[in-house]
């Protein structure tokens, strides 16, 4: 079994994927400093400078001038602020992936006709 695992490691596809997870987990990170420092801030003071971090719906009766912090700490709450910054890295990351894809596939070529 050990020779298997070592043939399955050594084959160009575990080390290709390998490299994918390592390079993906570096990108999410960039993707994550661009939206929390670049796009939601611009976001913000294009909507009247909401802070997005600190948005949320209290549903413990907390005061809502507290910081989403604080206002964790005594009760339920739905941070719907954190929840648009992740659909934002989301859709920069699906757009990432779709431009290489697409750029792959240029160079590709078309792809052949189906046999009949």
């Amino acid at each position: 079994m050990l020779k298997e695992f070592k043939a399955f490691i050594n084959q160009g596809n575990a080390l290709d994927l390998a490299v994918g997870v390592l390079i993906g987990a570096a990108f999410g990170k960039i993707v994550n400093s661009l939206v929390v420092d670049i796009i939601t801030p611009v976001l913000s003071l294009a909507l009247g400078r909401i802070d997005f971090a600190n948005r949320y719906i209290p549903l413990a009766g907390q005061d809502r001038a507290l910081a989403l912090a604080d206002a964790k700490k005594l009760g339920a709450v739905i941070s719907y602020g954190a929840f648009v910054n992740n659909v934002v890295e989301f859709l920069i990351v699906a757009f990432s992936i779709f431009i290489v894809v697409r750029q792959i596939n240029r160079l590709r070529g078309p792809a052949p006709a189906p046999k009949a």
